[in-house]
This record gives C-alpha cells, sequence and structure tokens, in this order.
C-alpha cells in the first residue's frame, strides 16, 4: 500500500509538470522547427537605367528564296519544312521535256551547220588550188576547140579589155570565202542556241546555294508555276542572329562587334549577342536603323522567335531597385508576391517585379523596403502568418 501510494504521487507530479510545461516547450519546439524549416536569403540591391530594352527577331544567318525561272509544272520536290540539304542539290525540279526536244533539235542543227561549214572549206580549197576560170572539164572530143579558146580567145579577150581572168579568180575565191563565213555564222547560231537551251535546262531546276535547311515551301508537286513565283525559302541556321529596328538616337551608341545581354523567349535565356551590321541609312517614316547581332552558337530556339536585346541609353538616368531571386516569387493569379519573415512567420507580400537579371535574380519595382528575408522556394500550401 505504502509503494503503491508512492507510485500514485510521483505519477500525479508528472502528469502536473507536463501540464504546465508541456503547451509552452511544444510551441518553442514547434517554432524553431518552422523557422528551419524554410530557406530565406536577405533582398539584395541592383542597379538599374542607362540602357533600354529593344524587341528584335532571331533570323537565319543566310536566306534564299528560290523562284521559278520558267514557266512549267512541278515533278520534284526535295523534300518538307526542316529537312537538309548540301550545296548544289536540287530542290525543286519543273518539267523539262519540251526544253529537251528543242535541245535535240538544236544539235541536229549544229551538225548540219558543221557539215556544211566542211563543205564550204572544201569548195574554197577546190577555187585556191583549181581555179575555175582554168577549168578543162566537159571539153568536148579532145578539148582542142576549148583549149584553143583557154589560149586564144581568152588571151585576146583580156588584151582587148572584154575580161580578166585574175578578177574572175578573186571574185570566185571572195565567193568561196562568204560560203564560208556563212557557214560559220550558222554553226555559231546553232550553238548559241543550245547555250540558250542549256541555260533553260539550269533555270528548270532550283538548286541549293548553300548547305542549309527548307524552312518554307510554297509549292507541291503538279503546280504549275510560272516565272518569278516562289518555290521554297531555303536558309542556313547553324548560326542565328538577332534583326532589330534600333531608334536612331540609341543606334549611335552602337558600334560593330560590341557585346550586348540578349534575352530569349525560351526559357527566358539570357546570351551575348555581338553587333555585326549596322546598315547606314534609316528608316525615314520610323527614324529607326536596322541592327543585326550575331548570336552565339547552340543558341536555342531558331528563326522567327522573340528577343529582347539591351543597349546603352544615356539618356536614362541610373537608379537602384531591389531584387530577389526568381526561387522566392509565387504566382497567385495574374500578382506576383514573396513570402517575407515577419516575427518568426511567413508573411505574403505583393510586388511589382521588372526585368530578370543576368545572375538569376529578378529586379522589384515595389513592395519591398530593402531589409526583408524572403523565402525560396515557398510551399504551395503555404499560408500568410502561419
Amino acid at each position: 500500500m505504502q509503494g503503491r501510494g508512492r507510485y500514485s504521487y510521483f505519477r500525479a507530479t508528472l502528469i502536473a509538470l507536463a501540464l504546465v510545461s508541456g503547451p509552452a516547450a511544444h510551441s518553442g519546439f514547434a517554432q524553431e522547427a518552422t523557422t528551419r524549416q524554410f530557406e530565406t536569403v536577405r533582398v539584395s540591391t541592383t542597379t538599374t537605367g542607362g540602357e533600354a530594352t529593344i524587341g528584335g527577331t532571331v533570323v537565319p544567318f543566310k536566306e534564299a528564296t528560290l523562284t521559278a525561272q520558267i514557266p512549267g509544272r512541278i515533278t520534284f520536290l526535295a523534300g518538307q519544312e526542316g529537312d537538309k540539304a548540301k550545296s548544289g542539290e536540287v530542290l525543286v525540279q519543273i518539267d523539262d521535256d519540251d526544253i529537251q526536244a528543242r535541245r535535240r533539235a538544236a544539235l541536229a542543227q549544229i551538225a548540219q551547220a558543221e557539215a556544211a561549214l566542211r563543205n564550204s572549206q572544201m569548195q574554197y580549197s577546190r577555187e585556191l588550188y583549181a581555179p575555175r576560170v582554168d577549168s578543162l572539164t566537159g571539153f568536148p572530143g579532145m578539148g582542142v576547140p576549148t583549149l584553143f579558146d583557154q589560149f586564144f580567145t581568152r588571151g585576146f579577150a583580156n588584151n582587148f579589155g572584154n575580161s580578166n581572168t585574175a578578177i574572175e579568180r578573186q571574185a570566185d575565191l571572195y565567193s568561196r570565202g562568204v560560203g564560208i563565213n556563212t557557214a560559220q555564222s550558222a554553226l555559231l547560231q546553232a550553238q548559241a542556241q543550245l547555250e540558250a537551251l542549256d541555260a533553260q535546262l539550269r533555270d528548270s531546276q532550283a538548286i541549293a546555294p548553300f548547305d542549309g535547311i527548307i524552312i518554307r515551301k510554297m509549292v507541291e508537286i503538279g503546280d504549275t508555276v510560272q516565272p518569278g513565283m516562289p518555290l521554297l525559302d531555303f536558309a542556313y541556321t547553324e548560326y542565328l542572329r538577332v534583326e532589330a529596328e534600333v531608334p536612331v538616337r540609341l543606334a549611335a551608341g552602337l558600334s560593330e562587334d560590341m557585346i550586348v545581354p540578349a534575352r530569349l523567349d525560351v526559357g527566358g535565356v539570357t546570351v551575348d549577342a555581338k553587333v555585326a551590321q549596322i546598315f547606314p541609312v534609316a528608316d525615314p517614316k520610323r527614324h529607326t536603323v536596322r541592327v543585326k547581332f550575331d548570336l552565339p552558337i547552340d543558341t536555342p530556339g531558331g528563326p522567327g522567335m522573340y528577343v529582347e536585346v539591351t543597349v546603352p541609353d544615356p539618356t536614362v538616368p541610373l537608379r537602384t531597385q531591389y531584387a530577389v531571386p526568381a526561387e522566392a516569387l509565387v504566382w497567385r493569379g495574374s500578382l506576383p508576391s514573396v513570402f517575407v519573415m515577419k516575427d518568426g512567420k511567413p508573411s505574403l507580400r505583393l510586388v511589382r517585379v521588372g526585368y530578370p537579371l543576368p545572375d538569376g535574380r529578378v529586379s522589384v519595382i515595389s513592395g519591398l523596403s530593402g531589409n526583408e528575408e524572403v523565402i525560396l522556394n515557398p510551399p504551395a500550401n503555404l499560408v500568410s502568418g502561419e
């Protein structure tokens, strides 16, 4: 009985102590656990100003629009958008049956002109070494009357001025020479016609001017095209560029090979862009200068993507803004906010953010005083004040 009474006394004492000290101790442990479960970072500052952001578009390093040079029907296409091709590869073929037929006719004309030229040369050689005025061909009998005429009658005719054998021979040679020139001209004309047909055959094919990919296709097999109609757009996309219209006041602060930051529309990635070309003439309507920026190799994205390029702007004054890591931002609805630690508890604070910074932080225009500690990666079920 005495031992049981002592046990009951100690038990009551322990229960009383637990009732007195338990809640306070539990609250302290909970507060310590609550404090430890959040990773916090102090709000930092950043200097902004002295620069402006210009919107631009990613374009291929080289781009060409292939157009039809002859009328006809499309008989071959190299592939679809995104397919690669090597320099000199046929991308589009236009029906060339009519040109091939005319080319065979031109070859026949060349053969005929060559035969006529050889005959003219032979006739000239014959006249040169066997003049027609001295020819005895066709003499009747033994040829004595004609031979008599050759030696006596023509001689008297030459003496009395009725004829001149030398001039007749010279005229015959000149006539044969004209025949050679005429045959040569006919041959050159036939060869020129063949060259024109060969040029049309080359124009019946759209050839890749460089290594690249098909980025846009405007025709299909079976379509009938006319000269000047676009067939496809071909581009070299291993290197990319940004093309932007920069106001004249900002273009004055740019120079070739200058490095400026560019923010891509793919995941908000920021890369260094180099000024590659500044056009010498401004747009008279918009008062802007076209500037091209080279992007690094293996830049994510492709042609047509939106890019923001930051260029120097001395007209914008420098100012200091607060910045927080991107992991501290919470997007609930359309307004960004952060959780700050206040009296050991998280407190939700609405903020107005600016632009991302290269080191992963985001500038905050309003909503913070600069002395807070913000929570990184807050849980989705975190409630302000708890």
